[in-house]
């Protein structure tokens, strides 16, 4: 018989591999002033070394929400006396609250670039001018390159790029990957991509989705969750579906999408929704069945909501069905951040979710499909391959046999998982000190 998951010994893990290895060992290389300070938690001096991030691209997705509190984890880990002020493109569904509990020193601007060339809030104009570097955080392409040019021509002042993907270099973004301090990309495609360019950053490497570092929680949502649906801690599966393109048309209003290509996300989403279901079931009926435990089905954007019931619940099994719930309310990454902590594993066909399942301690298993972006390849650069499955190239059986072994040998998976997430924190850890001395340096000057 397998070892059912312990709930203690899953919380003490992540409290010796994540809180001591990433915050106390990183703050024993700081002087002892800093490491004062941040026991402390004092907010930062005004003279402090200024940072202006900018990340937080939407909300309609827990893994774009979670990229901001993932970097600002990092920030409050290795420069903790550095001010921090967060420019996102979105902060609503309740994120900017969410993020101001958690990091109660963090100042929030809010403002577009306009057409002219213009920042249009006096805000944003003031955080450009006390922001001694720029830092465009983690993100499916560099999303912001427009408000980073901005930054460069009208101050002068250094940027740098954490954790993004790169699949294409124009000329234009060639002169702007080229000018910044570093580059660190998400997944070792992007980073070929840069060598193929001749991109000429000086630093240039490989450093996971900032998301890793998440830590938010929300206990009293995910408990009352629990309580209703009666699921205990570490005795279910959390599993995600996805539509192989998102809908963007009927999730933002302004879009500007052809009919042809309406049309053509439409039939693809329908051609493979229950081919690709088939294979998420696939893996929750094997996991009831051979655990007796519960399974859960989980969004991690708006629409995915809509599609829990029809798509993956409804056809199972009456056995297994009695056995499945659905969270199908969208949430943000604190709850589900507690949520995927006490299950005992998580199959997705999201990136994210797995991510913030690793990031506390829970087995995350990736059901690539071919329409989503490279940053797949993340998965293996950090040593889950053997979690990570290409939809078209695994059947449904391949897909339940190896998220039933992570119940079966829960002990190697734990110690998988540990291994990984202190690889990852090595590489955060590295890459945040050039962060670090970036700024110091541009503070400096």
């Amino acid at each position: 018989m397998p070892n059912t998951p312990d709930l203690f010994t899953r919380r003490h893990w992540l409290k010796q591999s994540l809180t001591h290895s990433l915050a106390l060992a990183s703050a024993s290389q700081l002087p002892f002033s800093l490491q004062s300070a941040f026991a402390a938690d004092q907010s930062p001096d005004e003279n402090a070394p200024t940072l202006l991030l900018r990340s937080g691209w939407q909300t309609v997705n827990i893994g774009d929400i979670g990229h901001s509190p993932g970097i600002l984890k990092l920030l409050e880990v290795y420069a903790p006396d550095f001010r921090i002020i967060l420019w996102p493109n979105s902060v609503d569904r309740g994120v900017e609250p969410m993020l101001k509990e958690r990091f109660p020193h963090l100042t929030i601007v809010k403002g577009r670039l306009n057409r002219d060339g213009k920042l249009n809030s006096p805000e944003l104009e003031e955080a450009f001018e006390q922001a001694d570097f720029f830092l465009h955080g983690s993100g499916p392409s560099v999303v912001s390159r427009r408000e980073l040019a901005h930054w460069s021509k009208t101050t002068g002042k250094p940027y740098g790029i954490y954790g993004v993907t790169v699949s294409e270099v124009t000329p234009e973004l060639h002169q702007l990957l080229s000018g910044a301090e570093f580059i660190y990309t998400r997944e070792t495609s992007s980073l070929k991509n840069l060598k193929e360019a001749k991109v000429t950053s000086p630093e240039q490497d490989f450093a996971p989705d900032a998301t890793f570092a998440i830590d938010l929680t929300d206990d009293p949502k995910a408990r009352a969750f629990q309580k209703q649906h009666q699921l205990e801690p570490g005795q279910y599966l959390c599993a995600v579906p996805r539509l192989r393109y998102t809908p963007y048309h009927k999730i933002h209003k302004g879009i500007r999408w052809s009919k042809d290509k309406i049309a053509q996300v439409e039939s693809v989403n329908r051609e493979y929704q229950e081919i690709d279901h088939a294979k998420l079931r696939a893996a929750i009926i094997k996991w009831v069945r051979t655990s007796g435990q519960k399974a859960v089905v989980c969004p991690e954007m708006t629409y995915q909501t809509e599609i829990i019931q029809p798509l993956v619940i409804d056809p199972l099994p009456a056995d297994v069905k009695a056995k499945v719930v659905a969270h199908d309310q969208y949430w943000l990454p604190d709850e589900a951040g507690s949520l995927y902590r006490d299950a005992s594993a998580v199959v997705s066909m999201e990136c994210h979710s797995p991510i913030i399942a690793c990031a506390h301690g829970t087995p995350g298993l990736y059901v690539r499909q071919p329409t989503d972006t490279i940053k797949g390849q993340m998965w293996y650069d950090i040593g889950l391959a053997d979690w990570t499955f290409e939809i078209d190239e695994v059947n449904q059986q391949q897909i339940a046999e190896r998220a039933i072994a992570v119940y079966e040998h829960y002990d190697q998976s734990l110690a998988k998982l540990k291994s990984v997430m202190e690889s990852i924190d090595v590489r955060q850890k590295r890459t945040m000190q050039v962060v670090r001395q970036a700024v110091l340096k541009a503070h400096s000057s």
